[in-house]
């Protein structure tokens, strides 16, 4: 195997006959510099295939412009309006965005949270997998002052923000929507309870139920991943309930339309057998006959504000440190649910 030497300024500067000063100067646009030189030095730097070392003009100024994020998954909807809008805000700032997913594994989290670190990133940016139990982890970079935004799936600590919404009351909504459909025996599709988004949106439920004087029954609660694999899964143990449910409120969308689908196959009627509502908006929703009454999620402009919170922080702002920023949520009603 051939090793290439790297190329570094002092060659620039030899194969010019000027000092590295000078080649140093017109490669930074310096405007000391006069054009044709400049043009003669980066023309000569393209040709000799210099690289700018980042890594090294970044350990002086103790900076690298780059963020980190840590989403569960990436083949989600939800994340990737999340990473887009985390993007466009870290981009127009001139930050860098490097993305690691921990594929709902605590020790990939772990893993990807090491390397960011060793990455010397500014910040960083996470939605927890769903395994993941304490912030001991994250501990290294808050050593460092490398401020943390927690987003979506959030563990609380005191020195960083978390952006979300209001899961709670998000869950009491779509619940209520299908008890003011008429539904008395409705499913809860979840995931892990570990996870606060999980385990509001169950409480939420729960607090829907008891105002309408039904005890809460536990065995009506399916925990799994909530994939379509999930969904389908779902769909089978709702089949083989000794007494039918008339609702389902599931966590996600992708895990709705999966249960939709195999019900509707063993010839449930949706809504009039079993009206469903979902969670996320995604573009799913509207592809599924009939389409499906969801929560929405604003990902887009979840990703935004967890960036920007974290660029104030980056920047020394005077903005308000807060705790918590809650966005809003929407149901949004489609026919899926309507029995009325």
């Amino acid at each position: 195997m051939t090793h290439h030497k790297e190329v570094t300024i002092y060659d620039i500067a030899e194969a010019l006959s000027v000092s590295p000063a000078t080649v140093s100067r017109g490669l930074k646009d310096h405007p000391g510099i006069r054009k044709d030189t400049k043009k003669k030095i980066l023309d000569t730097a393209k040709k000799m295939g210099y690289q700018h070392n980042t890594f090294a003009s970044n350990l002086r100024r103790k900076k690298t412009n780059t963020i980190g994020v840590i989403v569960p998954r990436l083949n989600s909807y939800f994340m990737s309006t999340v990473i887009a809008g985390m993007e466009k805000l870290v981009n127009e700032n001139g930050y860098n965005l490097i993305i690691s997913q921990s594929q709902e594994s605590g020790k990939k989290e772990i893993a990807g949270v090491n390397t960011m670190y060793n990455s010397r990133i500014d910040g960083l940016m996470v939605s927890l997998a769903y395994d993941t139990k304490d912030t001991e982890h994250f501990e290294a970079l808050l050593k460092k002052n490398i401020p943390i935004i927690f987003f979506d799936r959030i563990i609380e600590h005191p020195g960083c923000t978390s952006v979300v919404i209001d899961n709670h009351q998000a869950g009491y909504d779509a619940t209520r929507h299908l008890l003011d459909q008429g539904c008395k025996r409705i499913v809860h599709l979840s995931g892990s309870l570990n996870r606060n988004v999980y385990a509001d949106r169950l409480a939420g439920y729960k607090q829907a139920l008891q105002e309408k004087g039904i005890v809460y029954n536990p065995e009506l609660v399916i925990s799994n991943n909530l994939s379509d694999m999930g969904g389908e899964e779902a769909a089978h143990q709702i089949l083989q309930m000794h007494k039918r449910p008339d609702g389902i409120f599931a966590a996600n969308d992708t895990s709705a339309v999966a249960c939709m689908r195999e019900l509707k196959l063993a010839g449930i009627k949706i809504p009039n057998d079993i009206a469903v509502v979902g969670f996320n908006n995604d573009p799913i929703s509207k592809v599924i006959e009939p389409n499906l009454t969801t929560v929405n999620y604003p990902g887009q402009e979840m990703g935004e504000v967890a960036a920007a919170t974290l660029l104030n922080k980056l920047n020394k702002s005077n903005s308000a440190n807060l705790n918590t920023i809650v966005l809003r949520h929407e149901l949004i009603i489609r026919q899926s649910s309507l029995k009325k």
